[in-house]
């Protein structure tokens, strides 16, 4: 057998696998172009490759795809919050733009840590819910658990997000910002 039928027979075997492992990867509405993307992937295969666990050599590719597909969101992500950063410091005039845009990066990387740094099943939900917007309803089906699961991964997020973001001094305690306007310093 040829390397292209017996990948594509490979791939229709795996299917559903791949989707398993691509929809933990990226939003729903983007699984089913990167399932075909790979199939694409593995057809462009050269002859002469000799692929010895086609299986894996599928779902690796997949999942290349599926992080290409997020690093692509997160950097559309970035220049949109670098080009509202750079409008509203029009906004303000006696700010330098320089120092707000440079401040914007820092706190939007740190807050991309942050998120990175929560649980798995608490990510895919807090990034469904707040970068996509999706409604509690559609992450409970589409991860598989309750509506109220959903919600305490949002706000276990929440909380982890913006402890970590105080951590980093971007977010400042209200009791610490009370004692500030009276001119206490915080250690």
């Amino acid at each position: 057998m040829t390397l292209e039928p017996m990948l594509l027979k490979v791939f229709l075997s795996t299917k559903q696998t791949i989707t398993q492992v691509v929809s933990r990867i990226v939003p729903p509405k983007e699984v089913e172009d990167i399932v075909q993307e790979t199939y694409v992937r593995i057809c462009q295969v050269d002859q002469s490759t000799k692929i010895d666990c086609p299986k894996s050599y599928m779902l690796r590719t997949a999942k290349n795809l599926a992080y290409d597909h997020l690093k692509r969101s997160e950097t559309k992500l970035v220049d949109e919050l670098d080009t509202d950063a750079f409008q509203e410091s029009f906004e303000f005039e006696d700010q330098d733009p320089s120092y707000t845009n440079v401040i914007n990066s820092k706190a939007f990387a740190d807050f991309c840590e942050a998120v990175r740094l929560l649980p798995p099943q608490c990510r895919k939900v807090f990034v469904l819910k707040k970068v996509y917007g999706y409604t509690q309803k559609e992450i409970a089906t589409q991860c598989n658990i309750s509506e109220s699961t959903v919600e305490k991964h949002i706000i276990l997020g929440l909380k982890k997000c913006t402890l970590f973001m105080r951590e980093r001094e971007h977010f400042v305690s209200s009791d610490s910002s009370t004692q500030n306007r009276h001119g206490a310093t915080h250690e």
